[in-house]
């Protein structure tokens, strides 16, 4: 049985091959993807999206903490327990410590992944471009935040 990203991409290549209007957005792809019944909400996928827009909605929510600075209200900690994957979510200003690292540690981590993907995306498009100019990226941060800081802009 394919994975459900193989079905996904399945249904990506049959749009391309239908006579919609390419390039489209994945609305459209999803909207003629279940006219076309060619994809199906899986009851266990209800809690999924709803789970999923929680976690959306909780990305979203900020206080600002005692200097003035605009937090993320609730964190996250991806962990397993009895062999199940699950995030579990916490109050920035209530959360135990261990969990506040745990959360920073991951989201780092996501961060240098995004990074490595930038790269290797760069890379790949200057190794198919050698005679054109190169295109460069700092991935020291440094300035940025010192720059960010000083002009006293808040974190999205």
């Amino acid at each position: 049985m394919a994975s459900y990203s193989k079905q996904m991409q399945k249904i990506v290549e049959d749009y391309r091959a239908s006579r919609e209007p390419w390039p489209a957005s994945a609305k459209s792809m999803a909207a003629w993807a279940i006219r076309t019944g060619r994809w199906e909400l899986p009851e266990s996928a209800a809690i999924s999206k709803c789970a999923d827009d929680l976690a959306s909605a909780m990305r979203e929510e900020y206080f600002v903490d005692k200097k003035g600075r605009r937090v993320r209200l609730l964190r996250p900690v991806q962990l397993r327990r009895d062999d199940e994957q699950m995030v579990l979510w916490d109050d920035a200003r209530t959360a135990p410590r261990s969990h506040m690292q745990l959360s920073f540690q991951q989201e780092r981590k996501r961060i240098f992944w995004d990074c490595n993907q930038l790269k290797v995306g760069v890379d790949s498009y200057n190794d198919s471009h050698p005679k054109e100019e190169q295109i460069e990226m700092v991935y020291n941060f440094e300035n940025d935040l010192a720059e960010h800081e000083a002009a006293g802009e808040s974190a999205a």
